[in-house]
C-alpha cells in the first residue's frame, strides 16, 4: 500500500534542531515556590531583591521632619481646638510615649528636599506602633494611622512638595488597632503601663513600579502556590512568577518595567486602574469594601469615637484614588458621633454617599446582640438606626447587616421586615465548633412566618485581607451552589477599624485579572453595592433553601452569663423605658400642660440600645468598657427617677410609702389585671388589685378567710428542716435545698423522689480560649454539687414566710439564699421565690442553680422576643448536644400535657434543660479580656411556678410580673383616692380577648407635633403608638379598648408608616387578629 504523494506531506520547520543543543530539565516545584517569596522577604536579602528599589530617597531629621509634642493629661482626648492651643516642646524618633490610653499631639513640620520633589510618589511614612490621625494645619482629621508596618503612609500632597515649609498634626493614641494586650495574646486584660516608640518619621519618595510589582508577584505567587498542582494555570503562574525574577536586575528601573510586561501573561495589561473591571465577562463574586469597627471591646467607647474618624477618613482617600471602590459601613451611633465630633469628615462621608460610593447600611443604632435584648429593644435599634439614616443621608436601609454577632433570634426576620429590611448578612455561623451551618445563600424564616433573604460570605470573614485565597474560597467553600453561585467578599482591616487599605485594591485588580487572562479564579467585581448583589438574588428567591427559626451559634454560649450586673442593668433599663414611655404618654395626654420627655427618651434608648452593643452586654469587653457602661446606666436611672416623680405629680400623686391600704395605690404599668401582695411596712402588706396604671389597694385583712386559717405557714418540722405551705403549695427546705414542692390544687409531687431541687451547682470553666465568650461541653463533666448550711427561719408574716441558709461555695466565695412563700391569692397561681446574695470571688468557675422536676418532654421553651422558642431536653444528634446551654428571658418552662413547671427570672439569660432537669445559670469567672468579670456582691432573684396546663398565659404574664413589681404611690396631701376614675385603665384588651396577647409597649408617635424634635416631618396632631404580640403561638383575636378620644385607627410598621386604616366600633374600641407570634403595631390618632 502506498504512502501518498511525498511532496504533499508537511515538512519540519528548518529551525529545529536535528540535535539537542542542551539539557534542559523540568522545574523542580517545591523549590521554585519558595524562591517566589525570596523575591520580596526581608531579613538576609532585603538589600539585593526588589525591597531594595522600592524607595527612591529617604528624608528624616532636621530641617526637613521637625518634631515637638503636647502631652495630654491624665488620659484625656482632647480637641483639636484644645490641644494646639498649648505650647509643644521638641521631641525626636526614638522617643517614647505613654502609658496605655494616654493622647500625644505632635506637631509635624516637612520640608521635602530638592532631590525629592519631582518624585513621582511622595508619601510621609510615620510608625510609632499604634494608632494616629493626620490633621491639617487648620484642623481638619484627613487619615487614620495603625502603626506596626500597616498604614503608616500619608501621601504628601502636591503642595507640600515646593521646598517650603509645612505644617501638619499627629495625634497619636497609645492604644495599637486591638487595644493594649500585654503580649501576643490579644485579648488578655489590657496592660496599663505600655510605651510606644516613634520609629519612623520620614519624607520617603516610593518607586511606583516596584510597588506596583511586589503586588503583582504577591498575587501571581499565590497563583502557584494555591492553585491545584495538577492544573496548567499552576504551572504557568510558577513559570511567569520565575521569568520575573530572572528579569529583575537591581539597580535597573527599566528592569522594572520589563518584569510587570512579563506579569501582564498572567494578570493581563489592565490591572493599574478599574479599566480592568470592564471586561464585560460576568462575574461571581462581588467585593465589598467594609470596615467592622467594634462600638467597645478591648478599648473603651471614646476609643471607637476616634477610630471611627481614622478609619473613614482613610476610605473618602482611598475612593478618591480608586473609583471602583464601594464602601459599606453600619452603626447609626458611630455616624453620629463623627457627627457630632468630626463635622468636617461626616460631610465628606455624606459626599460620598451621594456619589453612591459609602453606603450606610444594617439600619440598626449599633450592631447588637440579639440574644439578649428585649423585642422592643430590637425594634428600637431599627427605629433609630433607620431614622438616623433617613434623616442624615435621605433614605432608609434594606439590608440587615450583622456580620460578628453571637448567634441570631428567630424573631428578627419579621422585626426586619417590619423596619423595611428583607436582606440579612452575617457569616458568624461559620465559627461552629460542633456542627457546620449547611447553607451560604437562603431564605431564614421567623417565628411568625415572616422571611429575609440570608447570604453568609463563603469565604467565611468580615475582614478578608483581600488575599488570592479569599476569591478562591469564595467558590470553594460555598454551600449554595446549585441555586446560586454568587458570593459577596466583605474585605478591610476590622474589629479595630481600618478598613480596605490600597494594597487590597491592588491585590483584587490582579485577582480579576487573572480570571479574565488565564481562568480557573472565581471571577470578582468591584463597583456595586450591597444591595445590587441582593437585587440580584433576588431574583432566584423562590428557589433558595429555607431555615426556620433561630440560627443559633455554637460557640460563645457564655456570653449568656458572663458581666452579670451589665445584664441586670439592660433588664432593669428595658423595663424602666416601658413604664416611663407608657406612664409619660398618659401623663401627656391627661394634662396638656405636661411635656412629653421626648429627648430625655431618646437619650436613655441611645444609651441602652448603645450597650446591646455585641461585645458590650454579652460580657467580652474590657474592664473599662463596664466602668463606662455602669456610669451611663447611672445616669439613665437619674434620668428615669426625675421624669416617673413629675409623672406622679401629674397622676395626682406622691412617691412617698403610703401608711395604710386606704390611703395608697399601686402603680401598675403591664395593662392587666393584676392581684398581688405588697409590702407597706416590715410587717404590713396590702392586697393590690385591679388594672390600668393606677389600682387599688385593699388591707391585708379583708383577704383573710373566714375560718381564721393563716393564709400562709411556717414549721419547723425538725432541727433545720422547715415546711412553708399556703393554700396551694407546700414546700419542705433543708440545708438550702427543696426537698419536696407539693401542689395542693393538682395534688402532685413536683420534685422526684430523693432529688432536690434549688440545688447550687459549680463547674470547672476553662474554655479552649476565648475566656469570657465561650463555655465548652467538657465542662459538664466537671459538675460538682455545693452542700448548703444550715437552714434557719427568716421571716414569718401573715402574708409571707421565709428561711434562709448560708452555703460556703469555697473558702473564697458564699451564697446568702431566702425561700419564701407568700399567701396565695384566689385565681392567681402561687409561686416560689428565691433571693441569693452571692459573694463571688472565684477564677474560672461557673455557678449554677438545678431544678428537677417531675415533668417529661422532649422539649422545653424558652423566652424569647416577642414569643417563645423551643429547645431539645436530648442529646439525640450533634445538633441537639450543641444547645447544652441556651438563651432565655424571663422564664424558661418545661410543660407536659396538662402539667408544667416554669422557673422566672430577674436578671438572666442562660439556661439548660436536661431531660428533667432544668438548670438556671448564675455566675460565671473569667480573666480575660476582664481580669476582675462578676467579682463582688450579685443580687439575684428567681422563682419556681408550677402550672396546670401546659405554657400558657399564666407562665407569660408571671414572668412579666416577677420583673415588674408593683410600686407604691400616696394620695396627695394624705387623702383617699378621689374616686374610680383615677383606676380607670387608658388602655386594654377587653375580657374576651384572648390572653395571650400581650401589649407590650405604649407610647407617643415619633413625629407627633407636640412631641418630635425635628429630624424627620412634623404630623399634625397626637397619637398614641400600641405595640401588641401574640406570646404563645397560636391565631390570637382581640379588642383594643381606651380612654383616649380616638378619630382614627391605623395599623403600622415599627417605623410607624402607617399600612392600613383599621375599622373602628364604639368608643374607640378596635378587633385586632394576629396571627402566630405576630407583632403588630397600631397608631391611634386622637381627636
Amino acid at each position: 500500500m502506498g504512502g501518498g504523494d511525498p511532496s504533499s506531506q508537511v515538512k519540519p520547520q528548518a529551525d529545529y534542531p536535528v540535535r539537542a543543543p542542551k539539557p534542559v530539565g523540568q522545574l523542580i516545584p517545591r523549590i521554585y515556590k519558595d524562591r517566589i517569596g525570596q523575591f520580596s522577604a526581608g531579613g538576609q536579602w532585603q538589600q539585593q531583591n526588589l525591597l531594595a528599589m522600592m524607595y527612591e530617597g529617604v528624608a528624616s531629621g532636621e530641617p526637613h521632619v521637625q518634631l515637638s509634642v503636647w502631652d495630654a493629661p491624665n488620659l484625656s482626648r482632647p480637641t483639636f481646638k484644645e490641644a494646639v492651643s498649648h505650647k509643644f516642646k521638641k521631641t525626636s524618633v526614638g522617643q517614647s510615649f505613654g502609658p496605655s490610653w494616654s493622647t500625644h499631639w505632635f506637631k509635624v513640620v516637612l520640608k521635602v528636599p530638592e532631590e525629592l520633589r519631582n518624585k513621582r510618589l511622595v508619601e510621609l511614612h510615620w510608625d510609632a506602633f499604634n494608632e494616629g490621625l493626620v490633621w491639617t494645619e487648620d484642623g481638619k482629621p484627613l487619615q487614620g494611622l495603625t502603626g506596626g508596618g500597616e498604614r503608616v503612609e500619608w501621601i504628601l500632597p502636591d503642595s507640600f512638595l515646593d521646598g517650603k515649609e509645612h505644617t501638619i498634626y499627629i495625634e497619636m493614641a497609645c492604644n495599637k488597632m486591638f487595644g493594649n494586650s500585654p503580649g501576643g495574646d490579644s485579648i488578655q486584660p489590657p496592660d496599663p503601663n505600655k510605651y510606644f516608640r516613634l520609629d519612623r518619621a520620614e519624607i520617603v519618595a516610593v518607586n511606583p513600579d516596584a510597588r506596583q510589582l511586589y503586588i503583582d508577584i504577591w498575587i501571581i505567587g499565590d497563583a502557584a502556590r494555591e492553585f491545584p498542582a495538577d492544573s496548567w494555570e499552576q504551572h504557568k503562574a510558577l513559570t511567569v512568577c520565575n521569568d520575573i525574577i530572572n528579569a529583575f536586575e537591581l539597580g535597573n528601573k527599566e528592569s522594572l518595567k520589563t518584569c510587570r510586561k512579563i506579569a501582564e501573561q498572567y494578570i493581563g495589561p489592565n490591572v493599574n486602574s478599574a479599566k480592568v473591571y470592564d471586561s464585560g465577562k460576568d462575574p461571581v463574586v462581588f467585593g465589598i469594601g467594609h470596615c467592622h469597627i467594634d462600638t467597645c471591646w478591648l478599648w473603651p467607647f471614646a476609643e471607637t469615637k476616634r477610630k471611627v474618624v481614622r478609619s473613614w477618613s482613610n476610605q473618602c482617600d482611598l475612593m478618591d484614588r480608586y473609583p471602583e471602590l464601594n464602601f459599606a459601613c453600619s452603626q447609626a451611633q458611630q455616624y453620629k458621633w463623627l457627627k457630632e465630633l468630626y463635622p468636617y469628615t461626616f460631610d465628606r462621608v455624606r459626599k460620598k454617599v451621594k456619589e453612591g460610593r459609602f453606603h450606610p447600611i444594617g439600619g440598626s443604632w449599633v450592631e447588637h446582640d440579639t440574644n439578649l435584648p428585649s423585642g422592643e429593644s430590637l425594634v428600637r435599634q431599627f427605629l433609630y438606626g433607620q431614622r438616623f439614616f433617613e434623616s442624615n443621608f435621605g433614605s432608609r436601609c434594606q439590608t440587615f447587616w450583622l456580620p460578628d454577632t453571637f448567634g441570631y433570634s428567630a424573631q428578627l426576620p419579621q422585626i426586619c421586615r417590619l423596619a423595611g429590611m428583607n436582606r440579612f448578612l452575617t457569616q458568624k455561623l461559620s465559627w461552629n465548633n460542633i456542627n457546620k451551618f449547611p447553607h451560604t445563600t437562603f431564605n431564614w424564616v421567623a417565628l411568625d412566618g415572616s422571611q429575609v433573604l440570608c447570604h453568609m460570605p463563603p469565604a467565611e470573614t468580615y475582614t478578608a485581607a483581600a488575599h488570592f485565597g479569599d476569591v478562591k474560597r469564595s467558590m470553594s467553600q460555598h454551600k449554595s451552589l446549585d441555586q446560586d453561585a454568587t458570593s459577596l467578599l466583605v474585605f478591610g482591616k476590622g474589629d479595630g477599624g481600618g478598613g480596605p487599605t490600597w494594597e487590597h485594591l491592588e491585590k483584587l485588580r490582579r485577582c480579576r485579572g487573572i480570571s479574565d487572562t488565564v481562568g480557573l479564579l472565581p471571577r470578582v467585581h468591584m463597583g456595586n453595592s450591597v444591595d445590587d448583589f441582593f437585587d440580584n438574588l433576588e431574583r432566584k428567591a423562590g428557589s433558595l433553601v429555607t431555615w426556620y427559626g433561630e440560627l443559633y451559634f455554637e460557640l460563645h454560649r457564655g456570653t449568656y452569663t458572663t458581666q452579670a450586673n451589665n445584664k441586670y442593668n439592660n433588664r432593669k433599663s428595658e423595663i424602666i423605658l416601658r413604664d416611663v414611655e407608657l406612664l409619660a404618654t398618659i401623663a401627656s395626654i391627661k394634662d396638656k400642660a405636661y411635656n412629653y420627655p421626648k429627648k430625655d427618651i431618646d437619650d436613655m434608648w441611645e444609651t441602652v440600645l448603645l450597650c446591646q452593643f455585641h461585645d458590650c452586654l454579652p460580657g467580652s469587653s474590657i474592664e473599662m468598657c463596664y466602668d463606662d457602661s455602669d456610669e451611663l446606666y447611672a445616669k439613665l436611672y437619674k434620668t428615669a427617677e426625675g421624669i416617673l416623680k413629675d409623672i406622679v405629680k401629674v397622676l395626682g400623686y406622691s412617691e412617698a410609702k403610703p401608711a395604710t391600704a386606704e390611703h395608697g395605690v399601686a402603680l401598675n404599668t403591664l395593662l392587666w389585671d393584676r392581684r398581688q401582695l405588697v409590702d407597706l411596712s416590715e410587717d404590713e402588706a396590702a392586697f393590690a388589685v385591679g388594672s390600668g396604671a393606677i389600682i387599688q389597694l385593699l388591707p391585708f385583712e379583708s383577704y383573710k378567710s373566714e375560718d381564721d386559717e393563716p393564709a400562709v405557714s411556717l414549721q419547723e418540722k425538725s432541727d433545720g428542716v422547715f415546711v412553708l405551705e399556703n393554700s396551694q403549695l407546700k414546700v419542705e427546705v433543708e440545708g438550702g435545698v427543696i426537698t419536696s414542692l407539693f401542689d395542693k390544687s393538682e395534688k402532685r409531687e413536683i420534685i422526684p423522689k430523693g432529688q432536690k431541687a434549688n440545688q447550687y451547682v459549680i463547674y470547672d470553666d476553662k474554655p479552649l480560649y476565648w475566656q469570657a465568650w465561650d463555655v465548652e461541653v467538657y465542662h459538664l463533666d466537671t459538675r460538682k454539687e455545693i452542700s448548703g448550711g444550715k437552714t434557719k427561719a427568716h421571716e414569718k408574716k401573715e402574708h409571707r414566710v421565709s428561711v434562709v441558709t448560708t452555703t460556703k461555695i469555697s473558702d473564697l466565695s458564699s451564697v446568702e439564699t431566702i425561700i419564701s412563700l407568700s399567701a396565695a391569692l384566689d385565681g392567681e397561681q402561687s409561686w416560689v421565690e428565691v433571693s441569693s446574695k452571692v459573694d463571688w470571688h472565684e477564677t474560672m468557675k461557673f455557678l449554677k442553680v438545678e431544678f428537677p422536676v417531675d415533668v417529661r418532654n422532649t422539649e422545653a421553651n424558652y423566652e424569647s422576643q416577642f414569643g417563645y422558642v423551643k429547645r431539645p431536653t436530648h442529646y439525640n444528634t450533634s445538633w441537639d448536644m450543641a444547645k447544652f446551654e441556651v438563651c432565655c428571658h424571663k422564664y424558661a418552662d418545661l410543660s407536659e400535657n396538662g402539667y408544667g413547671v416554669a422557673i422566672l427570672n430577674d436578671s438572666k439569660y442562660g439556661f439548660a434543660t436536661v431531660g428533667n432537669l432544668m438548670r438556671l445559670s448564675l455566675l460565671r469567672s473569667p480573666k480575660a479580656p476582664d481580669a476582675h468579670a462578676d467579682m463582688g456582691t450579685h443580687h439575684i432573684r428567681w422563682a419556681i411556678l408550677p402550672h396546670s396546663g401546659s405554657l400558657g398565659p399564666t407562665t407569660v404574664r408571671k414572668a412579666y410580673e416577677f420583673n415588674n413589681p408593683l410600686k407604691l404611690l400616696s394620695s396627695l396631701a394624705g387623702l383617699a383616692p378621689s374616686g374610680p376614675a383615677s383606676f380607670d385603665s387608658p388602655i386594654y384588651l377587653t375580657g374576651d380577648s384572648n390572653p395571650s396577647l400581650v401589649i407590650d409597649t405604649v407610647k407617643r408617635g415619633e413625629d407627633d407635633e407636640d412631641v418630635s424634635r425635628g429630624e424627620l416631618p412634623k404630623k399634625k396632631g397626637r397619637s398614641v403608638i400600641l405595640r401588641i404580640y401574640d406570646s404563645l403561638g397560636g391565631r390570637a383575636r382581640g379588642t383594643i379598648a381606651t380612654t383616649f378620644e380616638v378619630a382614627k385607627v391605623s395599623k403600622t410598621n415599627v417605623l410607624e408608616d402607617e399600612l392600613e386604616e383599621v375599622e373602628m366600633g364604639d368608643g374607640g374600641r378596635f378587633a385586632i387578629d394576629l396571627k402566630p407570634f405576630e407583632v403588630a403595631t397600631y397608631k391611634l390618632h386622637l381627636k
